[in-house]
């Protein structure tokens, strides 16, 4: 269902959407895909971690995570992130990401 989705994504968020597929599933293999509110989103036992989106007619794709994602640190810290393109810097900087929201 959500290489599906992936698959409906227009022009480069297609392109993106596969390749964050693929670094999540590679780096943090505890994650399960699923759809969630008609987006492609990782879960742990059931409940979501992170999850992307890309509409056509969005300016850029969006890449967040949920309170289940264990990101936590002082009182202030990301959840989302605006993604226009994904070069080595962006998949470093998601791959790091992922493996800490599920340490």
């Amino acid at each position: 269902m959500v290489l599906a989705k992936i698959a409906e994504m227009q022009g480069p968020y297609r392109a993106i959407g596969e390749r964050l597929h693929t670094l999540i599933k590679a780096n943090s293999p505890v994650l399960s895909p699923k759809l969630w509110y008609g987006m492609p989103a990782y879960a742990r036992d059931g409940k979501v971690v992170c999850f992307f989106r890309g509409a056509k007619n969005e300016r850029y794709m969006t890449f967040a995570f949920t309170e289940e994602a264990n990101l936590d640190q002082g009182n202030l810290w990301p959840t989302s992130f605006a993604l226009k393109e994904l070069t080595a810097t962006e998949e470093a900087n998601i791959t790091d990401l992922v493996k800490k929201a599920v340490r």
